[in-house]
């Protein structure tokens, strides 16, 4: 039995018993995790237990959901593995919603759930705590696969298999579950000394690269869609050789946000969702689409109709012709992009035709759309919005990393933002609430560890910020580097924006919500409320602070007009 401190609880005395968990612990450790995420639970004990006698760094949440966030967002700011404990039944399931996003942008995440012991197991209904008739069926929706794992000796390689399959593309989360004795039992199996995990090979094909050599040496007016696969890839250096080589426009999608620089001559930023650029892409002889299925946003709501030849590119299978029918290149973009790239300049395609849009130089587009964009904006009475965005850019270092919460003022970041160094991270994938705040927290943690600078911003709305403001906790006592800006405007925003575009009138949109500053000082964490005008100042000044802090800007944000209605 441990013995606590009940000044402290933290336990004043342990066990040197080796068991199941030592195993998870040990093979984790020796495959490079630093840092684990979670919450304890009776089952998963045995998991805790061993971290007490390693050297992984534990960041306790308040709700699963926002620990798998948190995974998450570690992940995405570092490139390495998020790892997750989880407890059984409702501590399981309570994850899903927060793993349905890492699963739709393809973030690499390994999740070791706890199970009752193994003779609850089998459907048997036995009254066990936490039981369900198959708990890991559960989470096939939302990872790339499901282990159970019956034996203690089973506990590395099969870590060491799920890590495998989380870096390897098409990344993602991948499940694994212990039961409750196979955790706690002694066991006779030495301690784990290494564990390697090494990325599947997934290039592409010759013949389809060839293919699209050909078809790209011959186009006039080639354009380029970069999706969340181009950064996941590491894809950025070559796609921008790519688009230096054929002169091709390149739009970037809210996952690929970043993936292209902002300010290039051939840059058509992130306007994916404006009808001028539509009207780009679909003139386009040929276009190539990384990484994106080309779904819902990226084309508009459904409305681009492409009159030329798509190349798309896409780790996974699923996506490809899943929307437009082309030529389907099923590799990891890194891997597909350099070798385009390489093939384009033995085939010399930057001197093979001329590239011209009806006269118009590729350039000449991309800057005539954006004015168009800009002038389309600025007639919709929206100059307090323009400004709040652009002072929000001005006042974050150009090499922090910023997330963004399902809220108006993401909706923005996807088309306006310019990532400069920094990386933008949002819930796109899935489009779940409560992920900003979170993720942040995984991505401050993560970027401590690593030793880079680790302060990052954490964008909410008032409605997605109470899904996670038990995490103000976790901040607290973690003393997590995040400064949070929530922008309340008393609901939900953009579903009341829609419901009064398309009936006239918003029902149950509108929320009681606390005073989030006050909120925020009773968790001991520094809080103001400012008037948007003065955002980025006291931005500017949050940055400088040590630990958390909170910024409340109470406004009511517009969008700009959807323009897939015209």
């Amino acid at each position: 039995m441990i013995d606590f401190d009940p000044g402290t609880a933290a336990p004043t005395k342990g066990t040197n018993q080796r068991n199941g968990g030592d195993l998870v612990v040990e093979t984790l450790e020796a495959l490079g995790a630093k840092t684990v995420f979670g919450i304890p639970g009776q089952h998963a004990l045995g998991l805790f237990d061993a971290m007490g006698r390693g050297n992984l760094h534990f960041v306790s949440s308040r709700v699963e959901n926002n620990s798998a966030f948190a995974a998450d967002g570690y992940s995405r700011a570092t490139g390495e593995v998020g790892v997750l404990f989880l407890s059984t039944g409702p501590g399981a399931l309570t994850s899903l919603a927060g793993l349905q996003e890492a699963y739709a942008t393809g973030v690499p995440m390994v999740v070791v759930a706890s199970q009752i012991p193994l003779d609850g197991l089998g459907a048997r209904r036995k009254g066990m705590l936490h039981q369900l008739d198959d708990q890991k069926a559960s989470a096939a929706n939302v990872t790339k696969s499901q282990r159970l794992i019956q034996h203690a000796s089973g506990i590395p390689s099969a870590i060491q298999d799920a890590w495998t399959e989380a870096i390897s593309s098409p990344q993602g989360p991948v499940w694994i579950e212990i039961p409750q004795n196979v955790l706690l039992d002694p066991i006779m199996v030495p301690p784990v000394e290494d564990a390697l995990a090494e990325a599947f090979d997934n290039p592409p094909r010759v013949e389809l690269i060839r293919e699209a050599v050909k078809w790209l040496s011959t186009a006039e007016r080639p354009a380029i869609i970069a999706g969340g696969g181009t950064r996941r890839g590491r894809a950025e250096k070559s796609l921008l050789s790519i688009a230096e080589q054929l002169r091709a426009p390149v739009i970037c999608t809210p996952g690929g946000n970043g993936a292209f620089p902002w300010t290039h001559e051939l840059s058509l930023q992130s306007w994916i969702e404006d009808r001028y650029m539509t009207d780009v892409l679909e003139d386009a002889d040929v276009l190539i689409v990384i990484g994106s299925s080309l779904g819902e946003v990226t084309s508009n709501y459904f409305t681009f109709e492409p009159r030329g030849r798509i190349i798309q590119i896409d780790a996974e299978p699923r996506v490809l012709e899943s929307n437009r029918p082309g030529l389907g290149i099923r590799a990891d973009a890194g891997q597909a992009l350099a070798a385009l790239d390489e093939a384009l300049a033995a085939a010399g395609a930057s001197d093979a035709v001329t590239r011209s849009w009806h006269g118009t130089s590729p350039e000449d587009v991309v800057k005539e759309s954006l004015a168009k964009v800009t002038a389309r904006l600025e007639s919709q009475d929206l100059a307090k919005e323009l400004k709040f965005m652009s002072d929000i850019r001005e006042a974050v270092p150009a090499d922090m990393q910023t997330f963004w919460d399902m809220t108006i003022s993401a909706y923005w970041g996807w088309s306006c933002w310019d990532a400069r160094q920094g990386q933008f991270h949002s819930a796109q994938g899935a489009g779940g609430l409560g992920y900003g705040f979170p993720a942040a927290i995984g991505g401050a943690v993560g970027l401590e560890t690593t030793g880079k600078p680790s302060r990052v911003l954490a964008v909410s709305g008032d409605g997605s910020s109470m899904y996670s403001i038990s995490e103000l906790a976790t901040a607290k006592q973690h003393n997590v580097p995040v400064t949070w800006l929530i922008v309340d405007d008393g609901g939900y925003g953009i579903l009341r924006e829609y419901m009064v575009g398309a009936f006239g009138q918003a029902t149950a949109t509108e929320l009681a919500r606390p005073d989030f500053v006050k909120l925020a000082e009773s968790f001991g964490v520094p809080a103001r409320r400012v008037a948007p005008e003065e955002v980025g100042d006291v931005l500017k000044a949050s940055f400088e602070a040590d630990g958390p802090n909170v910024v409340v800007v109470e406004t009511l944000l517009k969008m700009f007009g959807p323009t897939h209605l015209a």
